[in-house]
């Protein structure tokens, strides 16, 4: 039944939304969260059949299970209503960044199915903090756990990067559970430069003092790439435990092309961030890195080319506690998070 149901949406249903779409992945993608955002509300039924109940604390938080929706799939909170009744334990949204803005020129999504994969450089289009802000205050939270993820609008000049993310946070502080600090998308000039130490230092002491000054208790996520060496890791991890932060969030997109498919290596050369398949085995020796250097000091949430339980299992076994789906949700539907949160539920945490 489970295999007939992946069977039926990849063979079915996803062929017929890109033609729908004109084979365009980001009209896919933009008209699946409207319909999600016009009749999330009504799908509580689905929840039954969706949902595992495997609930975990992390970070001190309560989550529904351990199987999570990654930033970028709704990056303006429009359908927060849907994601739990499609089985998510938690929802991240964003990034989200102080100045609403468009991102990057199009075409920046390409779908890479026979890699099972994403290639993207959509540049953090979205609609700025404040009006992320109104929405909840507006709608309120999802029935699980909300991170936001934050991250340097384009215009900020590096060097005033720090009071962009602060703008963010306070902006967004009565409504997040957890913030996810992005600074390793490749996609906005210069933003990897704020995983150097001095950089990342004086980031996270800034947007540690300003938690304070708001009543603290929002912890604190850096989501690391994927493509730095051990050595500049475990750099950025030291910075991490001697400014408190709660957890890391491995992995963001990478630079490089391994493991695509020989019939979508044209494809692979446009620029941007590959995420699926092709990242399986680099964020699990991430996670697995970061889990080691730390003695497991650092919850870690784990994410890039889950796929499928075994995916999910082998990231827990590697020193993860929660896990999160994009690409293989994109691509596979909905029976996935079924499929990955039954897949491993009840594993110790």
């Amino acid at each position: 039944m489970r295999q007939h149901g992946r069977v039926l949406f990849d063979r079915i249903v996803r062929p017929s939304l890109y033609r729908l779409a004109y084979h365009d992945p980001e009209l896919v993608h933009e008209r699946t969260v409207t319909m999600l955002s016009r009749f999330g509300p009504g799908l509580g039924p689905a929840a039954r059949w969706y949902r595992t109940d495997d609930p975990v604390t992390v970070l001190g938080l309560r989550f529904a299970n351990r199987v999570g929706l990654a930033a970028g799939m709704d990056k303006n909170g429009r359908a927060l209503a849907a994601w739990p009744a499609l089985g998510f334990g938690f929802v991240e949204v964003g990034t989200v960044t102080r100045h609403a803005q468009p991102g990057n020129p199009k075409p920046r999504l390409f779908s890479l199915p026979a890699s099972d994969a994403v290639l993207n450089r959509m540049g953090f289009n979205n609609d700025g903090a404040n009006a992320l802000a109104e929405r909840l205050a507006a709608q309120g939270k999802p029935p699980v756990p909300l991170g936001i993820s934050i991250g340097k609008s384009k215009v900020t000049p590096l060097e005033e990067a720090v009071e962009d993310y602060r703008w963010s946070q306070r902006a967004l502080h009565p409504y997040a559970d957890y913030f996810a600090i992005n600074v390793s998308s490749p996609n906005t000039p210069g933003l990897r430069a704020l995983q150097d130490k001095a950089a990342l230092a004086e980031l996270l002491g800034e947007l540690r003092a300003t938690g304070t000054e708001l009543g603290g208790g929002t912890p604190l996520l850096v989501k690391v790439a994927p493509d730095l060496t051990d050595d500049a890791l475990a750099e950025l991890l030291e910075v991490c435990l001697e400014h408190g932060v709660a957890g890391i969030i491995a992995t963001n997109t990478t630079l490089a092309r391994t493991g695509v498919d020989p019939a979508e290596a044209t494809l692979a050369t446009e620029t941007g961030g590959l995420s699926g398949r092709p990242l399986t085995a680099r964020s699990l020796e991430v996670v697995r890195f970061v889990h080691d250097h730390t003695g497991g000091r650092l919850p870690i949430i784990g994410v890039g080319g889950i796929l499928g339980p075994d995916d999910a299992r082998r990231m827990l076994d590697a020193g993860a506690s929660l896990v999160q789906l994009y690409t293989g949700f994109a691509l596979h539907g909905p029976g996935l998070v079924r499929r990955v949160s039954r897949g491993i539920a009840g594993r110790p945490c």
